[in-house]
């Protein structure tokens, strides 16, 4: 009887110690849908540089894919159009959260949603443009990072009249259909000024213009050639830099380090795969309860400056020493 009472003491004692225990448990959690638009390309052969930093951010958080998270990835063209239909597609599989990397992929997701959060890197001023009511309080389903900062622009004509100590007038590669065209190009006008050069404006709406735009670099007897951002001619980058050789004229771009990667004298920006990374803790945030319109708009903390000395070399010019060692990378 004693042992029987005990037993049933010890029995009873486990049972009001495991009844707390079962009621705080957490079922088994949910699988986060994360779904992504970013600009191609992307294949598994070329992964995508932005979507791979950004797993490895979700990843850093403790976010691990077939495990707690699925990535619903959809690559477009830059193209708005485009951007619309799958962006759609991402809501239909009713993803918990949406990245998106460039201006018509934000959007499109921003028209085809209000209510699942929306977390975009590298737009250049979210406030100006009016997705977001503020950058401190951006309200609504959207937040993110303001990545194109125009005072930028200074930096870059500083960083080329290093390189050409003679240089006095620049081509200025530009997208007017660009919602930011018209401050990037104030300020460029301004830090112009300011270093004593003078600027010829070539715009460019669509990519079979590149080739009628350069022809014309002769006639501005220009000694290089400055883009402006924009994901349209950041996409043509290739064959701006092509053209722009055949003229023996350097390139400088905003976009690191795609336009020194693609033969351009040198990228000057925020560095977008950390960015990227960056994205991700919004997106963890988000998932753990946060309200994107709460999450202020961040500007980029990280700038990259890629010098290529193969182009460099390939134009006849000599780099101090002292601009080489302001490069976080240099492209022998």
């Amino acid at each position: 009887m004693w042992c029987s009472s005990v037993w049933c003491l010890v029995t009873l004692t486990l049972s009001i110690l495991a009844t707390p225990l079962a009621a705080g448990a957490q079922p088994a959690g949910k699988v986060a849908r994360v779904g992504c638009l970013v600009v191609g390309p992307h294949t598994p052969e070329r992964p995508h540089s932005g979507l791979e930093a950004f797993r490895q951010g979700l990843r850093a958080l403790g976010w691990v894919e077939g495990q707690n998270l699925v990535i619903e990835s959809r690559v477009g063209e830059d193209k708005y159009e485009q951007y619309v239909g799958l962006a759609a597609e991402l809501v239909g599989l009713n993803v918990d959260v949406i990245f998106a990397s460039v201006a018509p992929a934000i959007r499109a997701a921003q028209h085809a949603t209000a209510t699942i959060p929306i977390v975009f890197a590298t737009l250049a001023d979210p406030e100006a443009l009016g997705v977001v009511a503020s950058l401190a309080q951006p309200g609504g389903n959207l937040t993110g990072f303001a990545g194109l900062p125009v005072e930028l622009s200074s930096k870059r004509l500083e960083l080329l009249k290093e390189a050409l100590s003679t240089a006095t007038r620049v081509a200025v590669l530009a997208n007017p259909t660009n919602p930011m065209m018209a401050p990037l190009w104030r300020e460029t006008e301004r830090a112009a000024h300011a270093v004593g050069m003078q600027l010829h404006l070539l715009e460019v709406r669509a990519p079979h213009e590149v080739d009628t735009a350069l022809a014309t670099l002769t006639s501005t007897r220009a000694d290089a050639v400055l883009m402006l951002p924009d994901p349209t001619l950041n996409r043509q980058r290739r064959r701006i830099v092509e053209l722009a050789a055949h003229h023996r004229l350097p390139v400088i771009g905003a976009e690191v380090p795609d336009w020194a990667e693609a033969g351009g004298l040198m990228a000057y920006g925020p560095s977008r795969l950390d960015l990227y990374r960056r994205a991700a803790v919004y997106v963890d945030k988000i998932l753990k309860g946060s309200k994107p319109g709460e999450l202020p708009i961040e500007r980029p903390s990280k700038f990259e400056l890629v010098i290529n000395l193969q182009t460099a070399k390939a134009l006849g010019l000599m780099l101090a020493p002292s601009l080489l060692l302001q490069a976080d990378r240099v492209i022998q």
